[in-house]
């Protein structure tokens, strides 16, 4: 590998390889895809999405380096890239998933494309990511389609962070809260041998539960 002294490093090392990873996802995730046919929106959209999660990889490299010299003067660095953690891609892909462009078919000749569904927007970029519809709303009871919303789940009132929080599981609509006497084992003693007997113990504790 050449040496840049201006910059008073050298390429060399084992870097991730890059290339062929690529070379095998395309090979082993594409394929399927396009053998359904790259005239149908969902494998053109599948398509894309797999480049572009390839892409938040290739442009999310990092370099990692090695100090050489005397007593660690780090007079010359040998330098190569390794693959970004995976936090830092999924970061990166969430970002593009909450900008996501909604696309549709379109035929432009003989090929087949997917451009944005509202003809204000602008391309998808080979970065960016693309779906053909709507997620359904979770949060609202829907029997048809099997959601069944968050109407009466029970939820943390305590805390604004936490996976359990009620503003994370009730989805805006809000909570309601109440006292309610729950039955909880207590008093627990271990018998030789070998059981634990317990006492049934009446408690008031506070619910918190999701509206409607």
């Amino acid at each position: 590998m050449p040496m840049c002294l201006s910059a008073g490093f050298q390429w060399s090392g084992c870097s991730d390889n890059l290339s062929y990873g690529v070379a095998f996802s395309q090979t082993f995730v594409d394929e399927p895809e396009r053998a359904k046919g790259t005239s149908s929106a969902r494998p053109l959209m599948n398509i894309h999405n797999n480049e572009a999660g390839r892409k938040a990889i290739l442009h999310n490299m990092q370099v990692e380096c090695k100090c050489h010299g005397v007593s660690g003067s780090c007079e010359l660095k040998t330098c190569w890239k390794v693959m970004p953690p995976f936090r830092r891609v999924g970061t990166v892909l969430k970002e593009r998933f909450d900008g996501a462009t909604e696309v549709r078919l379109t035929r432009i000749g003989s090929r087949a494309a997917l451009l944005p569904k509202d003809p204000d927007v602008k391309p998808p970029a080979a970065r960016d990511l693309v779906y053909l519809a709507a997620s359904p709303d979770f949060c609202r009871l829907d029997p048809e389609n099997g959601i069944l919303g968050t109407a009466g789940r029970r939820c943390n009132g305590t805390s604004r962070l936490a996976p359990d929080s009620c503003e994370l599981l009730c989805c805006g609509p809000g909570f309601r809260s109440g006292r309610a006497e729950v039955v909880q084992r207590c008093s627990c003693k271990f018998s030789w041998c070998c059981s634990v007997r317990c006492q049934q113990c009446r408690n008031t504790v506070l619910i918190h539960t999701c509206k409607e």
